[in-house]
Parts: C-alpha cells; sequence; structure tokens
C-alpha cells in the first residue's frame, strides 16, 4: 500500500476548472471612482462671525487723572492728613478725611491720634485737638499773648486796595451779607472779609431774616481808627455805590 502525503497541500480535483479572467478580476481588489462633487450638495456652513476684539483687562478701568496715589508721597495718607489739617477753617471729621484721601475711617483715626501725640511728645506751639464736630489743629494756650502780640502788630499794616475797597461798601451798605458786597465788587469777597474782622474793623451783626446770611457790620475800632464819633460822620459817598435793589438784581444776574 501506498502512504498518503502528508502536510502536503490537497491535491486539485480532477474536475476543476481552470481560473478564468473574470475569476482573476474578482480577485482584484475594486477602487472606489470619485464622486463628482457637483452632484452631491454641500454641507451648509455657516460663515465664520467676526469676532469680536478682546478688550484688555483693564479696558474699563482706564486711570483718572484726578486720582492720586499715596503710595508716590513722601509721608503717604499721614503727612497728606496732616496737610490738610493745616488748611481746614472747621473741624474736619475722620470720615471727611477717609473721603477725600480715598483711605478706610479707621486709618483716618489711627493717624490722627499718632498725629495728637507726636504734636504734645514734641512740644509744638500747636496740638491736634478733637472736639464735638472733629478734628482741628490749634495753638498752644501758653502762646497766647505772643499770638495776640502778632494780630495786633498786624493791624497796623497798610490794607489792600480789595480790602479797602469792601471795606468801604460794608461801611456804607451795613448790615450787609457777603454775597451783596460780591455783587457790588464783582469778586469773590471771603478772604478780605476774614482779614477785615481779623484787623477788627467789622464784626456779624446779625442775619439775613429772609434768606439767613450773615450781615456784616463796622465797630467801634473803625470809628476810631478813622477819627469818627458815628456813621453819620462818614464822607457822601453813598451816591457813588448802587442801591439795593440793583445789588439784588445784579445778585440774580450771577454777578456774584
Amino acid at each position: 500500500m501506498s502512504s498518503e502525503p502528508t502536510g502536503g497541500a490537497e491535491p486539485a480535483h480532477p474536475d476543476a476548472m481552470p481560473a478564468g479572467p473574470e475569476a482573476a478580476a474578482e480577485s482584484v481588489p475594486r477602487t472606489t471612482e470619485p464622486t463628482d462633487s457637483s452632484s452631491v450638495p454641500a454641507e451648509a456652513v455657516d460663515p465664520a462671525e467676526p469676532s469680536e476684539p478682546e478688550e484688555p483687562e483693564d479696558a474699563g478701568e482706564a486711570d483718572d487723572p484726578d486720582e492720586i496715589d499715596l503710595a508716590t508721597m513722601p509721608g503717604g495718607a499721614r503727612s497728606a492728613i496732616e496737610a490738610v489739617l493745616m488748611v481746614v477753617e472747621e473741624p474736619v471729621t475722620p470720615e471727611a478725611l477717609a473721603a477725600a484721601l480715598d483711605i478706610e475711617p479707621r486709618e483716618a483715626w489711627e493717624h490722627l491720634h499718632d498725629l495728637a501725640a507726636e504734636y504734645d511728645r514734641d512740644a509744638r506751639g500747636f496740638s491736634l485737638r478733637r472736639t464735638g464736630t472733629g478734628w482741628r489743629v490749634y495753638s498752644r494756650a501758653e502762646y497766647a499773648p505772643l499770638v495776640e502780640r502778632f494780630v495786633i502788630a498786624g493791624q497796623r499794616a497798610k490794607l489792600s486796595k480789595a480790602a479797602l475797597e469792601t471795606l468801604a461798601v460794608i461801611a456804607y451798605r451795613q448790615p450787609v451779607s457777603r454775597a451783596r458786597i460780591a455783587a457790588v465788587r464783582g469778586v469773590n469777597v471771603d478772604g478780605v472779609v476774614r482779614t477785615l474782622m481779623t484787623r477788627g474793623l467789622i464784626d456779624e451783626v446779625g442775619t439775613d431774616t429772609e434768606h439767613g446770611a450773615v450781615l456784616y457790620g463796622t465797630t467801634d475800632y473803625f470809628l476810631t481808627r478813622l477819627g469818627l464819633s458815628s456813621l453819620a460822620e462818614l464822607p457822601p459817598l453813598a451816591p457813588y455805590l448802587p442801591e439795593g435793589h440793583e445789588v439784588d438784581e445784579i445778585a440774580e444776574r450771577g454777578g456774584i
């Protein structure tokens, strides 16, 4: 007996047909024909919307030209408070200082107490005192005689032209308010009025019943300096000043 071959290829069947062209064609991998893009509707694509330019982070925080950076000042907030205290005419509150300097009220309180302690420790000629309405710098009581001497000496100095004009208006129109004085002179007279009061030439003599404004008049010291016994002895200069109703008209037109 002949043994069957093992491990070899299976012999072809005698009736098997040889592979023809069709079979060969089937064995070749088919390639996909390109599709005509014109025949297939393209998927609608929304045009890209123009993107808005990104704003810089600090675009909404433009630098304020009036903003003051206390950090750039030599003494910081403490010295800034001291500078304000030197010019205020009325006691100022810590809250008002904090709002003006853009700091916290607590910080303003701390600086005020520190300054008051410093002035006392260094025996300055002035002190920082707290009153019922706020804080203000005052000259020390022990120096009052020297301050009085200086003020009296200043009274002997000549008055400026503006002060003389203001004094004349008050003398001939008293009692008169600052608004009426300013209407006659055509300028602000706040500083001049303070000077005349410091010299003792004028004083507050009442209030306007209609507007509540402070009224000013001359003092006895004014008459003494001019060598007069009463206002009736003043030279007749009144005709050269506007009448009362004319002053009111000037004030209403914004002439103050």
